[in-house]
């Protein structure tokens, strides 16, 4: 439901929902799901507000490495990028929590959810999801 969605995004919470009809066919192109994040960060949603469909990226570490706040963390990925941006840091640079990433939960099978990566707001989206909705773990 769209309150569900309110009271999860924005925030440090990606959202692997089944893919619509309307998305494009190439993003995850062997798989029905599709993550959704809306970071609350002001200058990704000034970003992506300028532009006229979704941003698909990913993070900017490499897999199982902690999440970079800032863009001098990942300087050494700049030459395989096409462009940095510098919106300032995207979290507490000394809060070990902000470098666990978004908690990411798969919601595609009705009634329940199945946390993928528990991320740094995983009790507060489990409460959300159990209390609030009535949503149960999945295997």
């Amino acid at each position: 439901p769209d309150e569900l969605l309110r009271d999860l995004l924005p925030g440090p919470v990606t959202l692997v929902l089944t893919r619509s009809e309307e998305l494009n066919k190439d993003l995850n192109p062997f798989t029905s799901l599709v993550g959704v994040r809306v970071p609350n960060h002001p200058f990704v949603r000034e970003l992506a507000r300028a532009c006229s469909g979704p941003l698909a990226l990913t993070s900017a570490n490499v897999s199982c490495q902690a999440s970079t706040l800032t863009v001098a963390e990942f300087q050494d990925l700049w030459p395989q990028l096409s462009l940095v941006i510098d919106g300032g840091p995207t979290g507490d640079v000394q809060s070990p929590e902000c470098r666990l990433g978004s908690t990411v939960v798969d919601l595609s099978v009705p009634g329940k959810f199945t946390i993928i990566r528990p991320g740094c707001a995983l009790t507060a989206t489990v409460d959300i999801l159990r209390q609030k909705y009535g949503l149960v773990p999945g295997s």
